[in-house]
């Protein structure tokens, strides 16, 4: 989705007769704020690594049932780099998205990643949400699920469509078998609830709060409960919260079909190191065909066609994947050695179990946020519909998410966080990100009165900040530093221009790793 900050300045994306609301037990104002849980202080004990060697972890017991004081409790796992400058300005709560993203590493890595002085300043917190990673419960609906090789994606046959519903209907059978009692207390509410309870257990009035992908739902939905206890917000790469979550889903397929053609121009601008052809369409062809051609015959019975979707989805998310995944796709289309292809698949489309869990968590709360289709005719039809256009992540994003058509828990209705009551916000996007489409960060940047919005103009990437971009990072650095935020008279409030798209790989930069890469391994992919 190619859109310029300029061609948006002044066109406010506002989606009139939307009904949204917060369950009936949770208030929008600050005098009748939801209940907070009284949390026991967390226990700090070292687990620093070699890259984050100051790490202390910790965990805090809050209600399964916010509703419920007497309800039984469930620990949330904690991270935490203490501030050590004599200015202290509380704590920084942190998430990586998902849902189901774990943020335990993710505060190890803000801390480094800001300038010395403001990070010194911050109590920087992160926390595995609910039924996620070290958080206990964590939930696990059906290991393997992703196991290779799946159906094809695309159904192209009523065969084809029957077993990916056999799938989906089977994981949703298997969560709701498991995790009966735990499912109607996973929502995006109930993990914000937790989040005000941890600030309570670390004896702070107010929060300071910076999320990526999903975490801006997240956080932006915390501020529309707890406003009055939010100090600091920064959200980077914005959820659009009109989708939530169906439609949401359906805009991505074409931002990323679009990222993927940015990915196919690029291997055709490098055909000296690729040798794949200098006409972009060209190189979308022999993509295509590589496609078919596993579909037919998967690489060392690892990588079908659906499993060559998952390796080049990242792709959409950062480009810095790029060159690896230029390297497998020439190495196969050339001479159909596939070890590359497969390393490929290894490194960033396989889900060992911590993506099992990753995955269960994000079903389990997307598919309770919202209502979905329970109707899969619909689905069908709105999929193919989008195919026609947008044919590269489609049909995997649908069965991604199928479960959620056969979802055993009833579904509440998405918080509007429009939100008149908060400190100055800033808000990051890029305008070609896929994953999180321009158009939500400009939704939210007015929904969210007071908010500064920071564009990338001509970025890709999801999740900006602390990722290498000297203009994004100092006015993420003086917001945190002291409040300030950037005023514009357009649309958005201040501009900086993308880096440059990686180059090929060499000897060197196959062997080195740089900030970016590292977070987007924190940030995870699908949010």
């Amino acid at each position: 989705m190619k859109k310029s900050a300029a061609a948006l300045c002044g066109a406010a994306v506002v989606l009139a007769g939307m009904i949204t609301s917060i369950p009936a037990e949770a208030s929008t104002g600050s005098a009748a704020a939801p209940r907070t849980a009284r949390t026991a202080k967390p226990v700090w004990k070292k687990c620093g690594t070699s890259d984050y060697p100051t790490l202390q972890c910790a965990s805090v017991k809050v209600p399964l049932d916010h509703t419920n004081p007497y309800s039984e409790r469930i620990t949330l796992a904690l991270s935490r780099v203490p501030h050590t400058a004599k200015t202290y300005q509380g704590p920084l709560l942190v998430n990586p998205g998902g849902p189901g993203g774990s943020g335990l590493t993710l505060a190890g890595f803000v801390a480094s990643a800001l300038p010395k002085a403001v990070a010194a300043q911050y109590d920087v917190i992160g926390f595995d949400p609910r039924g996620v990673g070290r958080s206990k419960p964590a939930i696990d609906c059906e290991p393997g699920h992703f196991k290779p090789v799946r159906p094809d994606t695309v159904p192209s046959t009523r065969a084809v469509e029957k077993a990916n519903l056999a799938r989906a209907r089977a994981f949703a059978e298997a969560c709701g078998t498991k995790y009966a009692k735990l499912l109607p207390y996973l929502d995006t509410v109930s993990a914000v609830r937790d989040m005000d309870a941890i600030r309570a257990a670390l004896g702070a009035k107010k929060i300071n709060y910076f999320g990526y992908s999903y975490g801006t739902y997240l956080g932006a939905v915390y501020a529309k409960l707890y406003p009055q206890r939010v100090r600091r917000l920064v959200l980077d790469s914005i959820v659009d919260p009109t989708g939530v979550w169906y439609d949401d889903n359906l805009s991505q397929d074409y931002a990323f079909n679009d990222r993927h053609l940015a990915f196919l121009a690029w291997v055709a601008k490098n055909d000296a190191a690729y040798k794949l052809g200098t006409d972009p369409a060209v190189v979308e062809a022999k993509w295509y065909a590589m496609r078919a051609a596993l579909a037919k015959e998967p690489a060392q019975k690892k990588v079908g066609a659906s499993e060559l979707e998952d390796t080049f989805i990242p792709g959409g998310y950062y480009n810095g994947y790029w060159p690896y995944l230029a390297e497998a796709f020439a190495s196969y289309a050339n001479s159909k050695d596939s070890d590359a292809l497969v390393e490929a698949y290894e490194n960033f489309g396989a889900v060992d179990a911590a993506g099992d869990n990753g995955y269960s968590v994000y079903t389990a709360v997307q598919c309770r946020d919202a209502s979905w289709p329970r109707d899969w005719r619909q689905w069908r039809r709105d999929n193919w519909a989008v195919y026609d256009k947008a044919p590269f992540m489609t049909w995997n994003n649908a069965w991604y998410n199928a479960p959620c058509a056969f979802w055993p828990t009833e579904s509440l209705r998405p918080v509007d966080i429009s939100n008149r009551r908060l400190p100055p916000t800033l808000l990051f996007q890029a305008t070609d990100d896929a994953a999180t489409p321009y158009e939500g960060g400009v939704t939210v940047h007015h929904q969210l009165r007071g908010s500064s919005l920071v564009v990338e103009q001509g970025g890709g990437n999801h999740g900006i900040t602390l990722s290498g971009n000297t203009c994004l990072d100092t006015y993420l650095s003086a917001y945190l530093a002291d409040g300030k935020v950037p005023h514009g008279s357009g649309e958005a409030d201040a501009v900086c221009q993308t880096l440059p798209d990686p180059k090929p790989l060499t000897a060197k930069a196959a062997s080195s790793s740089s900030r970016g890469s590292t977070l987007h391994g924190l940030l995870g992919h699908r949010g």
